[in-house]
């Protein structure tokens, strides 16, 4: 098990070093400045900004000193929020994304496997049909959709939450139904499909023989198989969750980390890069929890050490 860990630490230290240095000379390499304007600067000017940021050095040597910085928690300055380092600005957005992604996410998980598991009881159904036909729909109807049509029924219409801000919980409600709905519907239908798939295996029909509850077939003998499949969908769930937050923090005026990503249109090249440092290192994060998940959940598997 401890070189399972070592190995799959290996590796997502290596994705993490691909994606920072992708992301590093990508942004380099695009066409235009972070001081391009619709005015341009006077070359003197433009001259000394450059060598202030160390921009006016070789890409190599800017990629060396970054990385420097970066093994010591430094992300740099903001070309644009001239006040603020990135590690005050994440700092002070980082909260509100994190809040909004956890809540979204157990909100989408205690939908998803509600509505999996009433389906996949019931295959064929009437139950079956409507639940999963609305999941369908729901999976149809993109966020950058859903959400503005939420402001317009329950903010504008019945004034029933705020259409925007963090002043409160109440400002959270819509933004989370939005980000949580699209993924409970995908867990639903992986739910449904699992558990109608477990219900025929032998040690459910004995459980069922010996006169065993529903609630105890389905929690002691039904869910440890049939969550593998949602196991290997969780990771990338959180990643569209991630970029799903980016659409929803817009749309809802939250002062979160998403908003930075606007901040790659006027080529603040520090900012982009400690967000996407952010969000990957939350991704591999939870791709490597995932991994190490399987075993506790179904101890038919067994990691080769």
């Amino acid at each position: 098990m401890k070189t399972y860990v070592v190995k799959r630490l290996f590796f997502a230290g290596v994705t993490f070093f691909v994606i920072v240095t992708s992301v590093f000379f990508l942004l380099r390499l695009a066409p235009g400045g972070p001081f391009d304007g619709e005015r341009r600067l006077p070359a003197e000017i433009e001259a000394n900004l450059k060598a202030a940021y160390d921009l006016d050095a070789p890409l190599i040597v800017q990629y060396g000193k970054f990385m420097a910085n970066l093994a010591q928690g430094d992300l740099g300055p903001s070309f644009k929020q001239k006040d603020f380092s990135v590690n005050e600005l994440i700092a002070a957005g980082l909260p509100t994304s994190a809040a909004l992604g956890i809540t979204a996410f157990v909100l989408a998980l205690m939908m998803g496997l509600g509505i999996g598991i009433t389906a996949g009881l019931q295959p064929g159904s009437v139950v079956d049909s409507v639940v999963m036909g609305l999941s369908n729909l729901n999976i149809a109807v993109p966020t950058i959709v859903a959400a503005p049509m939420m402001v317009l029924v329950f903010s504008v219409t019945l004034s029933l939450f705020p259409a925007g801000g963090a002043d409160s919980a109440l400002h959270f409600v819509l933004p989370t139904v939005a980000l949580a709905i699209p993924l409970s519907a995908e867990i639903a239908r992986i739910m449904r499909g699992s558990i109608a798939e477990v219900s025929h295996e032998p040690h459910v029909k004995t459980a069922r023989s010996k006169g065993l509850s529903t609630s105890r077939i389905v929690l002691r003998h039904m869910m440890p198989i049939a969550c593998i499949p949602l196991i290997s969908f969780l990771a990338p769930a959180a990643a569209g969750l991630l970029v799903g937050s980016v659409v929803v923090e817009q749309i809802f005026d939250l002062p979160g980390i998403g908003r930075y990503y606007v901040a790659a249109l006027s080529r603040d090249y520090t900012l982009v890069m400690g967000v996407t440092i952010v969000y990957a290192f939350a991704i591999l994060l939870f791709n490597f929890i995932v991994d190490l998940s399987y075993g506790l959940v179904d101890p038919r598997i067994r990691v080769e050490t």
